[in-house]
């Protein structure tokens, strides 16, 4: 399965994706690619248009930052590819088994999959 980018430059989809993973908002530079409610997270994220988000759904949207900072396409993260230029090498395994804890946090009703509620509250 593969995500769609946010939008089509891909100096958009970078600022997107470095945004995402570490939560720093850069409104001037994603203000294309800004969502305004849970739905329209839903929206993007929901590839299958099924009405809600499956984990891998999840973490192929989520990982777009990684992607873009995996400048050598190693599958890790080194420091050197970090922000900052610093912190622990973290491979795409580590990744997304990060993202696929969050998911299990935020999917309240146990079902497996978020919906726009559950997307829209922060994982317990």
């Amino acid at each position: 399965m593969r995500c769609r980018p946010p939008a089509p430059d891909p100096r958009m989809r970078r600022a997107f994706a470095v945004a995402c993973v570490f939560g720093i908002a850069f409104a001037p530079i994603v203000a294309s690619a800004q969502v305004v409610s849970s739905n329209d997270y839903l929206a993007r994220m929901d590839v299958d248009h099924d009405g809600r988000v499956s984990l891998a759904e999840y973490q192929d949207w989520l990982s777009y930052a990684f992607d873009a900072m995996d400048r050598d396409r190693d599958g890790v993260l080194s420091p050197a590819e970090q922000p900052g230029g610093r912190g622990a090498p973290i491979s795409r395994e580590q990744h997304r088994a990060r993202l696929a804890e969050r998911f299990r946090k935020q999917d309240a009703n146990g079902d497996g999959y978020l919906n726009a509620k559950e997307l829209a509250a922060p994982p317990r």
